[in-house]
C-alpha cells in the first residue's frame, strides 16, 4: 500500500515538474541572450522555481547569479529573499556554510535598505543556521540579533529563533539556558495552536537529555510527549517518536526493547505516513537485528521493502545512511562482503561530508568487520583503531556535557536557595515594618529576633543541602569513573585483544617469531591495562582473594617488601561496595610506591562485630597532611575520602614527615 501511495504522490509531483523541465532551456536562452536587467531577472526566478527541489547545484548557480544581479540593482529585498532561500541547499548539499554565510553578509551590508523587519530578522535566523557548522557561539549572536530584529507580528518567526537557539546552546552545553529556550518556543507554539511545532520544542529537549546520555530522563519526557501527542490528535509524529525510542534502547544495550518499539514504530508508520527518514530508518534497523539473529529471510523482506520504494533517497542524506546501514549488514550476513564493502565506503564519504561523527564511527567499526571477513588484518585494526579513537572522542564532548548538566543543576539549585533567602528577607522586613507601626518597640525588637532565629535555620539548611549536592556529585562522578574504566576495560579486552589473538594465530601459522614475540609483548599489555581499569578478579575470585592477589603482585614485582594479614569480607559488602573497597587499598598501595619511597608496608584487614576495618602502613618519608590535602593538584587523598564516604565509612591518617604513614579505614556492617 505504502509503495502505489508513493508512486501516485511521485506522479503527481512529477506531472508539473516535467512541464517546467521543458522550459529550462528558454528561460537559459532568455537570459544568456537579453541585455535587459529585469528580463534577466525575470528570467532567472523562472529558473529558480523549475529547479527548487530538483536539481540543488543548478539551483544554487541560479540564486547566486540572482543575488548578485539583484544587488547591482539595488533591489535588496529581493536579494534578501534568495539568500534566505539559498542557505539551506548551500549548507547542507553543498556542504559549504561558509559561502552561504558570505553571501547573507553581502545583503546584510547594505540592511539599511530593507524595511521589512521579518525579512531582516529571517537573513539573521539563516545565518545562524549557517553558523551552527562553523561557530555554535556566532550562531547564537545571530539568533540574538534576528530576535532584535523582529517586530511583534512576527511571532512565529521568533518562537522559531528560541527553537534553534535552544539547539545551539543545548549543542554547547549551556542546558538551563537551552531549556528556557526551548519552553519559551513552546509556549509560543501553543499559544497560537502551533501543535506541530509544539512537538519540535519539546522533541529539542528529548534530544538534548538523549545525546548526552540522559536516557532515563529523556524516555520520561518522550512518553509524556507521546501521551500529549494522542491527546492532540498529533498521531502522524508517533512513528518517529518510538523510532528515538528505539534508538535510545540501542545505545542501552537493550536490544529486545529496541525491537518491540521499531515493530510499534513500523505499524504506527504504515497507519500514519510519516516521513521518509523514518521509515528508512525503522526498516534498516530491523534488519540489523534480523541478521545478528539469523533471521535471514525476515531481513530479507525489508530490505526487498526500501529497495523497491519510488523514492530518491540520494536527495535526503539521513535517509540513504539509514538504508546503507542495513544493506550493508544484510550483505555482511549473506558473506557479500566485497559488495558490502563498497556500500560502507559510500556511506563513510557520505558521513565525512556531513560531518556526522556517530555514522563515521560506525562506519569504520564496519570496514573493520569487513576487512577481519575478507582476511585482511591489517586494515581491519587500523579501521579499529580510528573507530575507537572517533568513539572517545564522542566519549570525552558527552562526559563534558554530563558534568556541565550536574554542574548546572548545582548552580542552579544554589542560585534557587539564594534568591529564596532574598526573598524571605524582604517579606520580613515588610512584616517587620507593620510591627513596627502597630507595636513599635517591643514588636520590632520581637520580629527581629524571629528573623535572626529564621535566618539562622534557614542558613544550617542550605549548609547542609549544600554539602549533600557536593557529596552526590563526587559520588556520581565515582560511579561514572567506574562505569567508563569497566567500559574501556571491556573494549580492550574483546576487541583489540581478540584482533591480537587472531593475528598472533596468523603469524604462527606464517613463522614470524620475531613478530609473534612483539605481538605477544603487547596482548599481555594490554591485558595489564585492562585488569588495572576494571579488577575482574573481584568477579573470578572474590574480594579477599582480589586483595591477596593485588598485594602478592606488588610485593614480586617491586622493590617494596610488604606483608599482611586478610580476615575474609566475601559476601558483606554488595558488588559496588566492593569495587570502592578495592580501590581504597589499590590506590593506597599506588600512593606508596608512587611517593612515600618506602623499604617496607604492611596490609591489615580484620573483620569484627559492627565494623570492618582496613590498615596499610609504610615506613616511608611521610607527609604532612594538611599542606598535601590542600593542595589543588593532589587527588589522590581527596578520592581516597570520597570512597570512604561513599562507604559510610570513617578515614584516619597519621603521618609526619621521616616517619612513615598508616592510613586507617573503619566501614560500619
Amino acid at each position: 500500500m505504502l509503495k502505489k501511495n508513493f508512486s501516485l504522490l511521485f506522479i503527481i509531483a512529477l506531472y508539473p515538474i516535467s512541464g517546467y523541465c521543458q522550459d529550462i532551456p528558454q528561460y537559459e536562452k532568455i537570459l544568456a541572450a537579453s541585455k535587459n536587467k529585469t528580463e534577466k531577472l525575470t528570467a532567472l526566478d523562472s529558473l529558480l522555481s523549475r529547479t527548487f527541489r530538483t536539481d540543488s547545484d543548478a539551483f544554487i548557480a541560479y540564486s547566486i547569479q540572482y543575488i548578485d544581479l539583484a544587488q547591482g540593482m539595488d533591489r535588496m529585498e529581493d536579494a534578501a529573499k534568495k539568500a534566505i532561500n539559498l542557505q539551506y541547499p548551500l549548507s547542507n548539499y553543498a556542504n559549504n556554510p561558509l559561502r552561504a554565510i558570505t553571501i547573507i553578509n553581502s545583503v546584510l551590508a547594505r540592511k539599511y535598505k530593507i524595511k521589512d523587519s521579518l525579512l531582516l530578522g529571517l537573513l539573521y535566523i539563516k545565518r545562524g543556521k549557517a553558523n551552527t557548522k562553523v561557530d555554535l557561539k556566532k550562531a547564537i549572536e545571530d539568533y540574538n540579533s534576528a530576535l532584535e530584529n523582529f517586530s511583534k507580528k512576527d511571532s512565529m518567526s521568533i518562537a522559531d529563533t528560541y527553537l534553534f537557539r535552544g539547539q545551539a546552546y543545548s549543542n554547547l552545553g549551556e542546558f538551563v539556558l537551552a531549556g528556557e529556550d526551548y519552553n519559551k518556543a513552546y509556549a509560543m507554539y501553543q499559544d497560537k495552536k502551533e501543535y506541530d511545532f509544539m512537538v519540535f520544542a519539546q522533541q529539542g529537549i528529548i534530544s538534548m537529555f538523549s545525546m548526552n546520555g540522559f536516557y532515563e530522563k529523556a524516555k520520561v519526557e518522550r512518553d509524556a510527549l507521546i501521551d500529549k501527542m494522542k491527546s492532540l490528535g498529533l498521531n502522524r509524529f508517533l512513528s518517529n517518536e518510538y523510532y528515538n525510542q528505539a534508538l535510545d534502547y540501542n545505545k542501552m544495550g537493550e536490544r529486545d526493547l529496541e525491537y518491540r518499539s521499531l515493530l510499534t514504530a513500523e505499524e504506527i508508520f504504515v497507519e500514519n505516513q510519516s516521513d521518509m527518514s523514518t521509515y528508512v530508518g525503522i526498516h534498516s534497523r530491523l534488519i540489523e537485528y534480523y541478521c545478528e539473529h539469523n533471521h535471514l529471510i525476515e531481513a530479507k523482506r525489508h530490505l526487498e521493502l526500501l529497495e523497491n520504494l519510488e523514492y530518491d533517497l540520494s536527495g535526503n542524506p539521513s535517509a540513504e545512511l539509514n538504508f546503507l546501514d542495513g544493506k550493508v549488514k544484510y550483505l555482511q550476513a549473506t558473506a557479500e562482503y566485497d559488495e558490502a564493502l563498497k556500500l560502507t565506503q559510500k556511506k563513510l564519504v557520505i558521513a565525512e561530508k556531513l560531518g556526522m561523527k556517530d555514522e563515521k564511527m560506525s562506519s569504520y567499526f564496519f570496514l573493520s568487520e569487513l576487512y577481519y571477513d575478507l582476511g585482511d588484518y591489517k586494515k581491519s585494526v587500523e579501521n579499529n583503531r580510528i573507530a575507537y579513537a572517533i568513539k572517545d572522542s564522542i566519549y570525552n564532548q558527552s562526559t563534558a556535557n554530563t558534568l556541565a548538566y550536574y554542574q548546572t543543576l548545582y548552580e542552579t539549585e544554589k542560585n534557587e536557595k539564594e534568591l529564596v533567602e532574598k526573598s524571605t528577607n524582604i517579606s520580613l522586613l515588610e512584616k517587620d515594618n507593620e510591627g513596627f507601626k502597630k507595636a513599635m518597640l517591643f514588636g520590632g525588637i520581637a520580629i527581629l529576633l524571629g528573623f535572626g532565629l529564621i535566618l539562622l535555620y534557614r542558613n544550617q539548611r542550605y549548609l547542609k543541602s549544600n554539602k549533600i549536592l557536593q557529596e552526590k556529585f563526587s559520588q556520581e562522578l565515582l560511579i561514572s569513573q567506574e562505569n567508563e574504566r569497566r567500559r574501556i576495560s571491556k573494549d580492550l579486552h574483546d576487541g583489540i585483544g581478540q584482533q591480537l589473538l587472531v593475528i598472533k594465530n596468523k603469524l604462527m601459522e606464517s613463522g614470524d617469531a620475531v613478530t609473534k614475540k612483539m605481538v605477544d609483548h603487547t596482548i599481555e599489555e594490554v591485558r595489564t591495562i585492562s585488569r588495572d581499569l576494571h579488577p575482574f578478579q573481584l568477579q573470578e575470585l572474590g574480594i579477599t582473594k582480589a586483595i591477596e592477589y593485588t598485594i602478592n603482585m606488588i610485593d614480586e614485582n617491586t622493590t617494596l617488601f610488604i606483608s599482611a594479614e586478610i580476615d575474609n569480607i566475601d559476601n558483606v559488602f554488595s558488588k559496588e561496595d566492593e569495587v570502592n573497597i578495592y580501590r581504597i587499598i589499590q590506590e593506597s598501595l599506588s600512593n606508596i610506591l608512587k611517593h612515600a619511597h618506602a623499604e617496607a608496608g604492611k596490609v591489615s584487614v580484620k573483620k569484627f562485630t559492627n565494623n570492618i576495618l582496613i590498615s596499610i602502613r609504610d615506613n616511608g618519608v611521610g607527609f604532612d597532611f594538611a599542606e598535601k590535602y590542600q593542595d589543588v593538584k593532589s587527588l589522590g587523598l581527596k578520592t581516597l575520602l570520597e570512597r570512604t564516604k561513599f562507604l559510610k565509612g570513617q578515614m584516619k591518617v597519621t603521618s609526619k614527615k621521616d616517619t612513615g604513614t598508616v592510613l586507617e579505614f573503619q566501614f560500619p556492617l
